[in-house]
């Protein structure tokens, strides 16, 4: 029986001397040292996250400024372009005035009055259009009063337009300047 229970002894001293050639290491130590892993894997992994949206971040931020200079270069080459077909009709009302200019005086007021059919017709294609202001109540939205004359006419009536007001669409581009009735003169 003693060697039975030497045999049972032996075991438990192995055990005995397997624990206590472990206890050096805390069995809190191998928590620690997992949690140390995981608090720098998940730290690697939140520095790749930041790295990874930080890039996304500059790749949005070049392609916005990319977009604004595009937008900016195709407005610009836009309104180019308006100008450069303005340019082209109204060359051709400077053609027309040369070719008058240069006719006999007699055909001169019929060339002049063509011409001035064209360039209307110019406007209107581009639609800029007159605003009409003689024997009109005087809007200060619509007209630059230069002159306030006595008159026969009512006050406060254009009685004479010394330039021609024009619309563009809704959009008044340019006053008409008028002169205004100031009513009838008293004696």
């Amino acid at each position: 029986m003693n060697e039975e229970n030497a045999e049972k002894k032996m075991p438990a001293e192995e055990m005995t001397e397997t624990s206590s050639a472990g206890a050096d290491k805390k069995p809190s130590d191998s928590c620690v040292e997992s949690s140390e892993e995981k608090a720098v894997t998940r730290e690697d992994e939140l520095l790749a996250e930041i790295a990874a949206l930080n890039e996304k971040y500059l790749r949005l931020a070049a392609d916005f400024d990319n977009f604004r200079k595009r937008s900016a270069k195709d407005s610009a080459e836009r309104a180019e372009r308006a100008v450069e077909n303005l340019a082209l009709e109204i060359l051709e009302v400077v053609d027309n005035i040369e070719r008058a200019l240069n006719s006999d005086e007699s055909s001169l007021r019929e060339g002049v009055e063509q011409i001035h059919k064209i360039l209307i017709k110019i406007l209107t294609h581009h639609s800029i259009s007159p605003i009409e202001s003689l024997k009109e109540q005087f809007d200060p939205n619509l007209h630059e009063a230069i002159a306030y004359v006595p008159s026969d006419n009512e006050e406060g009536t254009v009685i004479d337009e010394v330039s021609r007001g024009y619309l563009m669409k809704d959009k008044i581009i340019r006053c008409a300047k008028v002169a205004v009735s100031k009513g009838k003169k008293e004696e």
